[in-house]
């Protein structure tokens, strides 16, 4: 399954933001600008938790924006703003991520300080 969602922000009824957001059950693809366009990739496995927001505005249009926190170096924390089915994404960000941890046999697992560790004792 392929979502494809645009962030939804116009003035006076004209596009004013050029971000698609593409959310396959591989990866996240975030696409954005008009002239110079930038692409930026997070696969789905470093997925690690996702958060759903709703302001007054969005709940008004029936948008959220989706918030994902990752492994990735470049994006630790993907934000999906102002897009359409804010709730089924999230799910099926939470399930997908899931399913691609357990297809390449990866453990969610927490950074664990090392300097905690008293060195005398090993």
């Amino acid at each position: 399954m392929i979502y494809i969602e645009k962030k939804r922000t116009r003035f006076l009824a004209l596009p004013i933001c050029f971000t698609t957001y593409t959310i396959s059950d591989e990866k996240i693809t975030i696409t954005s600008g008009f002239l110079s366009i930038t692409v930026d990739d997070a696969f789905m496995y470093k997925v690690q938790d996702v958060k759903l927001t709703k302001s007054f505005m969005e709940r008004i249009f029936k948008l959220g924006t989706v918030t994902c926190y990752t492994g990735d170096t470049t994006h630790p924390e993907l934000k999906l703003l102002h897009i359409k089915n804010a709730n089924q994404i999230k799910d099926f960000l939470m399930n997908a991520s899931e399913e691609a941890r357990r297809k390449r046999r990866t453990l969610h697992t927490m950074d664990i300080d090392n300097s905690d560790v008293d060195t005398d004792e090993i």
